[in-house]
């Protein structure tokens, strides 16, 4: 996927004016936000669940290698296989020389940002291997030629009249003649599409949500049941996980799981929770005949110890995009890159560069919702603040932005001259705002006053009121 986050101005412009698209994100501020906090309240013990989460995950980042190492034994205890892939392009590589051994020539899909991440679907393209995405909303957009614009429901910024055009525009070769909108129908004919496609192909890819070093498993959470298919049918099944997924403990992979199904769609536990721990054995009715998994770094080792190592706890939940007002003002795609919202702006600077990326930190009202709607408890606008240090040391960020920086710190650091400013500021702002107390175009305020009045300073500064208050007290 080749990154356009250098262009988020105009994307999210661009969302913005998307009458289509601003229908669609309607439904998530209906939906996820309301059943989560349904979910969380029958729950008394959910933030001692969040505290034990965090504690958790930090003590596998401190003690990676040991519990990575645990892991890849275990597979291949099993009869499984790890492989380790150091980027981007080494993990295609490492899939691909799988499905040659095997002369695949389609592969079915569940949903994995892992596999976006990596340009999965266009490498094997490419390489003359069809790639299949079975999840109901992966498959829409594969049909569209997009990209997720959400971790957990991809095709969120769709409306079913544009699903049912996608579907009446290549369903036809399967008998599929007719147009239809029902979304009972709409999902009954993506099954039978699909189905014919589980059954033909050589190898199925998943993600995974956890890796257990205790038992050399995989996790992977669905609604859907395509997961299942995806691993249990073609002769090979290859997981693709990034090396923070690790669990040390199926006990502790029940904490994760009861605040990841919570956090992500209110659900007390999804539909299909499915463990996966190696090939086929002879007593095994069903089940690959291989089994891999490619466990990839892509920059996240370099995380490991410093500012930004909190974000790898994140579990993939999407509640801090489900309740960030940026994010359900423009969607995902805006972002330009796999990692939409909140965490997306932390995560996407550390596997592209800030230089890309740089925007996506300044995209946040610092509300903190996403913090505190967080299951793993990360500090997603603390790290989006150390991204903007960085950006600004860098001068990446625009001139006249570390001008005015600049220009505030020279008088945040002279008290006196501060204060006497501010009153004389106050004092302007009020002459130009008039009788309406507000103002409608201000020089250097325009990304504000384009859209709203600003409202002029009322009473004194705040530290005249200060001073004011000392003195009632002495």
């Amino acid at each position: 996927m080749h990154p356009t986050s250098q262009t988020f101005k105009a994307n999210a412009s661009a969302a913005l004016h998307d009458a289509a698209l601003q229908r669609a994100l309607k439904n998530l501020k209906s939906g996820f936000p309301g059943k989560r906090a349904a979910a969380i309240a029958k729950l008394p013990e959910f933030d001692a669940l969040r505290d034990a989460g965090r504690d958790l995950k930090n003590h596998v980042l401190e003690h990676l290698d040991f519990y990575l190492e645990r892991f890849e034994a275990q597979v291949t205890a099993q009869g499984g296989q790890v492989h380790w892939a150091r980027d981007a392009a080494e993990a295609n590589r490492i899939v691909l020389d799988i499905c040659r051994a095997v002369e695949a020539r389609t592969v079915t899909k569940g949903k994995s940002m892992v596999s976006e991440e990596i340009g999965l679907n266009d490498f094997l393209a490419a390489n003359g291997i069809e790639p299949i995405e079975t999840d109901l909303g992966e498959y829409i957009i594969q049909l569209r030629h997009e990209h997720p614009s959400h971790i957990i429901a991809p095709a969120i910024h769709l409306n079913r009249d544009q699903v049912a055009d996608a579907f009446h525009a290549h369903h036809g070769q399967y008998g599929f003649t007719e147009r239809n909108e029902n979304p009972r129908a709409l999902m009954s004919e993506a099954r039978q599409v699909l189905r014919q496609r589980f059954l033909n192909a050589d190898v199925g890819i998943t993600g995974a949500n956890f890796c257990v070093a205790e038992t050399g498993t995989t996790v992977i959470v669905t609604n859907e049941g395509n997961g299942d298919l995806t691993q249990i049918l073609p002769r090979v099944h290859i997981v693709l996980a990034s090396i923070e997924k690790i669990a040390p403990t199926l006990e502790d992979v029940s904490t994760f799981l009861r605040l990841l199904s919570r956090s992500a769609t209110g659900q007390e536990i999804t539909v299909y929770t499915t463990f996966s721990s190696g090939p086929r054995r002879p007593e095994d009715v069903d089940g690959p005949e291989q089994f891999h998994v490619v466990l990839l770094d892509n920059g996240r080792s370099g995380m490991l110890g410093g500012e930004f190592q909190d974000m790898l706890r994140c579990i993939r939940c999407s509640a801090c995009l489900n309740h960030c007002p940026v994010y359900g003002a423009i969607g995902g795609h805006a972002y330009g890159w796999v990692y939409p919202g909140p965490m997306g702006s932390v995560l996407t600077p550390q596997l592209i560069g800030v230089d890309i990326a740089g925007a996506l930190p300044n995209a946040s009202t610092f509300c903190g919702r996403c913090e505190d709607v967080c299951p793993m408890r990360i500090p997603l606008p603390a790290m989006m603040r150390h991204w903007r240090e960085r950006e600004f040391e860098r001068h990446l960020s625009p001139a006249g932005f570390r001008f005015g920086l600049r220009a505030w710190a020279f008088f945040a650091q002279r008290p006196k001259l501060y204060q006497s400013v501010t009153r004389i500021a106050a004092r302007v702002l009020r002459w130009l705002g008039g009788r309406n107390g507000r103002i409608k175009s201000l020089p250097l305020a325009h990304g504000w006053t384009a859209w709203r009045d600003l409202p002029t300073p009322q009473g004194q500064t705040f530290q005249q009121q200060w001073a004011a208050r000392q003195e009632k007290r002495s």
